[in-house]
């Protein structure tokens, strides 16, 4: 196992009223990086998350967190973004910034200093004597993504760091999330985006049902899954790619589409198929993506795409 890495656990196990929500779990976070842990809701990897840094006690299993068998010993190393804010809404926000910068062991200047720092990294420096009540559900979310780097942590631990941001402060946050690893910071992020773990993450590991399914980089990762995806723009009626033969799925974006194949599926044929029904103005095989590969292995029945983009648990019926 990798020598330099800030999380490690071996034969992990969290149990609740006799349900094992994590099994056996042997995962290993290296340093200095951007690592994704993914899974549906409900998989185990936010049980997971708190039991590594101590919110949890393991049932069985060991857990290292910066070397430490005792996750509460480097809690001061660590910053954490909780999926539920976990804010005070009467107070200020730079005074709440400062007080949770001095309860890590900063002085009052410093704290004070860095509050303001953070305020205005992230648009907020003209609001810093407003009460957190104030602010809309994406402004909170900015204030809790300072809580849990103000302290320079050589760790942070960031669940749905997304929720609530437009486009534009999503941007702002994946710029900054990327500044604090190339600062040295190791980035665990937790998400249900996607397209932010592709882009951002160097190595994945999948929780499904409290177990490691999948883990590696995440180009090795995509590389191992095959060339089962062909990429198109076209133009055509609604409807035109229906039951394509050899096609299991289609991703439809109305002038751009994806269509995952069965495992020998002959891509001739599908392409003289699609010549009959679209105009076609590009075709290309692809690796499938971070989503795709998701999907194939926590099952379509458990998740189904939001309108934004997320993916979501759903309920058996």
């Amino acid at each position: 196992m990798n020598n330099n890495a800030v999380v490690r656990t071996q034969k992990l196990v969290k149990e609740f009223d006799g349900v094992r929500a994590v099994k056996e779990l042997d995962l290993v976070i290296p340093a200095g990086s951007i690592f994704g842990l993914l899974g549906p809701n409900g998989s185990g990897k936010t049980t997971t998350i708190r039991t590594c840094l101590g919110v949890y006690i393991p049932d069985s299993g060991s857990i290292e967190l910066l070397g430490n068998s005792d996750p509460l010993a480097v809690r001061d190393r660590v910053g954490y973004l909780p999926e539920e804010r976990g804010l005070y809404p009467k107070m200020q926000v730079q005074e709440q910034l400062a007080f949770l910068a001095s309860i890590r062991g900063m002085s009052h200047r410093e704290a004070n200093g860095r509050a303001a720092y953070w305020l205005d990294r992230l648009g907020l420096a003209d609001r810093a004597k407003s009460a957190t009540e104030e602010f809309s559900k994406g402004m909170q979310q900015k204030v809790q993504f300072a809580a849990s780097v103000i302290h320079e942590p050589e760790v942070v631990v960031l669940d749905e760091p997304f929720t609530g941001l437009d486009p534009v402060n999503t941007r702002l946050l994946k710029e900054l999330i990327l500044e604090l690893r190339d600062n040295g910071c190791t980035v665990i992020l937790s998400t249900h985006r996607m397209e932010q773990v592709e882009a951002m993450c160097e190595e994945i590991a999948l929780i499904h049902q409290g177990e490691l399914v999948l883990r590696g980089g995440v180009q090795e990762v995509r590389a191992q899954s095959g060339s089962n995806t062909l990429a198109i723009e076209y133009e055509g009626a609604p409807g035109s790619l229906d039951n394509l033969p050899g096609v299991t799925q289609v991703h439809d974006s109305g002038r751009s589409a994806r269509l995952q194949l069965e495992a020998d599926a002959d891509t001739q044929q599908i392409a003289r198929a699609l010549f009959d029904r679209v105009h076609l103005h590009a075709f290309s095989t692809e690796q499938p993506s971070i989503e795709e590969i998701f999907l194939a292995h926590v099952g379509h029945g458990d998740v189904t795409i939001s309108e934004t983009g997320e993916l979501v648990e759903e309920v058996a019926s």
